[in-house]
């Protein structure tokens, strides 16, 4: 495969495995989304954009000129944690290696952090290869909420400016890292960012924000069950049109609940899976969706 040099320069061999990673900007967003789509992945802009603000996304340009050749995101919050997602290899190069270089080179940059990331069934074997283990599962789920009456939603109110210093307080506890890159960008990001409070402190917060086809719920970050179940069920009351929401298994009680309320599994199924250590940092109990996967 050839690297290319100058106009009328010889070009450079090079295995796939050994193609140079770069760090990708807003210009490469229209090669980004085509390599999406070439997997069958929808065109989600705003995400990539909100990726390349908190993190970096790196990517390798196709020898053959057309385009990328793969890509995926690092975000790291602080030293202690960091989140890879949207891994990603043109069609046409698929089982060259040029995913575990792209892995490879994404957990070097990541120094030492502990990483996370969301797998597929396709990429779960490479990722346990190069050590990461699976901790749960995050079912897609789709649908329409239908209101539950016993759910009391009279503590959520709409986020404020001044509620900034209080969620990222909250978000240090429960995830144990600084991520206050990507707080800072939730009421820009989100359709509908809330909170909740309680005994005169604050008890969680969530957000809504669009993606193609569908809104998706996310974070919801709580103190409890009860208080996600307000969380969302403020927001799905303000939104029209199907939901989704990756919850982590382990919340066997919002699952059952979900469920029963309409948001039902669909065959999207991935695993949680961590590099590093045992598990995540911080506080598993009160982190129940992500802003996404892919953070």
């Amino acid at each position: 495969m050839a690297e290319l040099l100058s106009p009328g320069a010889p070009s450079v061999q090079l295995p796939l495995p050994d193609l140079p990673f770069r760090e990708l900007g807003l210009a490469d967003l229209p090669a980004l989304l085509d390599l999406g789509a070439d997997r069958g992945w929808a065109r989600e802009e705003r995400k990539w954009q909100l990726l390349m603000q908190v993190g970096t996304v790196y990517g390798a340009d196709a020898p053959d000129g057309g385009g990328l050749a793969a890509a995926l995101a690092l975000t790291r919050y602080g030293t202690r944690l960091a989140a890879i997602g949207m891994v990603l290899t043109a069609a046409r190069y698929a089982r060259r290696g040029l995913g575990r270089r792209a892995m490879r080179h994404a957990l070097a940059a990541a120094e030492g952090a502990v990483v996370t990331l969301h797998a597929t069934d396709n990429g779960r074997p490479l990722y346990e290869q190069l050590g990461f283990r699976t901790v749960a599962t995050a079912p897609m789920r789709r649908g329409v909420l239908t209101p539950d009456t016993a759910v009391d939603t009279s503590r959520v109110r709409p986020a404020r400016a001044t509620d900034l210093g209080t969620i990222r307080e909250l978000d240090l506890a429960v995830f144990g890292a600084d991520r206050t890159a990507l707080l800072t960008r939730l009421p820009a990001f989100c359709g509908q960012l809330l909170v909740a409070e309680g005994g005169g402190r604050l008890l969680g917060f969530a957000g809504t924000w669009q993606t193609v086809g569908s809104t998706v719920i996310g974070p919801v970050v709580a103190d409890s069950t009860a208080t996600a179940k307000a969380l969302i069920s403020v927001l799905a009351a303000a939104t029209e049109g199907p939901l989704r929401l990756d919850v982590d298994s382990r919340h066997a009680e919002l699952c059952a609940w979900l469920q029963e309320h309409g948001l039902r599994e669909a065959d999207w199924r991935q695993s949680v899976m961590v590099y590093g250590a045992e598990q995540a940092p911080g506080d598993l109990a009160r982190r129940f969706v992500p802003v996404t996967v892919a953070l």
